[in-house]
């Protein structure tokens, strides 16, 4: 078998079964993660005594905890206790929690860059508290936090990889399988590593235009390029 037929009839398939696994844990995390984040936000920051400790601890946990041991909690440990996940599922929940973790952190710095009179100032004109979170804190603080959000999206495109420990075959996991059946590691996981270049780079782009779309003068940072993400 020449390279070009190992190429194109057997390696790049493979690939694309594993770009869609890949994909599809990505796509289903940013939005969960991100919603977790800002609930985590809003929570340690507005919320009660017990609220603001109970996220503040959760975020400790999780952030002092490497990712694939919480993977393998999730996946191997969790049936201990009568609760089943399969590995793609506990892969997802894994990494929801670690994003929605480091996401309230971006968010709560944002949050505490606005100005607590604004809130004074929306409960004068009649709002509660969380009406003025809600619909003049948090659009600010969003806006602030793209920067560290989308450093956060693409290190979860990074760390999507780790999936393949819990045999969920994604990008990752359909290289080594190749690799290992026709034992062309080199070349499988140079490509491989294009593939998650390629990824980044159109992350990259679209925050980018993101950002430029919704920058307000003296509110975002200006003039950053795709090496300040990568």
């Amino acid at each position: 078998m020449d390279q070009s037929e190992f190429l194109f009839q057997i390696l790049l398939p493979v690939l694309l079964e594993g770009l869609v696994v890949t994909l599809k844990l990505i796509l289903l995390t940013a939005p969960f993660g991100l919603i977790l984040g800002i609930l985590v936000a809003i929570g340690r920051t507005y919320g009660s005594k017990p609220i603001s400790l109970l996220c503040k601890g959760a975020v400790a946990f999780i952030k002092g905890t490497p990712l694939l041991l919480m993977l393998f909690i999730l996946y191997f440990g969790l049936p201990s206790i009568g609760i089943t996940l399969s590995a793609f599922v506990a892969s997802l929940v894994g990494f929801i929690m670690c994003n929605g973790a480091y996401n309230s952190e971006y968010i709560r710095g944002a949050i505490s860059s606005v100005k607590e009179g604004q809130i004074i100032a929306a409960q004068a004109l009649g709002m509660t508290r969380m009406q003025a979170v809600r619909h003049i804190i948090l659009p600010q603080a969003l806006i602030r936090a793209i920067p560290g959000l989308s450093n956060e999206f693409i290190y979860l495109i990074k760390y999507s990889s780790l999936a393949y420990m819990l045999t969920v075959i994604e990008l990752t996991g359909a290289g080594k399988m190749v690799a290992t059946k026709y034992f062309e590691f080199t070349e499988v996981f140079m490509i491989v590593g294009i593939g998650y270049l390629i990824l980044v780079t159109i992350t990259t782009i679209a925050v980018m235009l993101i950002e430029r779309k919704v920058a307000v003068p003296g509110m975002t940072q200006s003039g950053r390029n795709m090496l300040d993400i990568l």
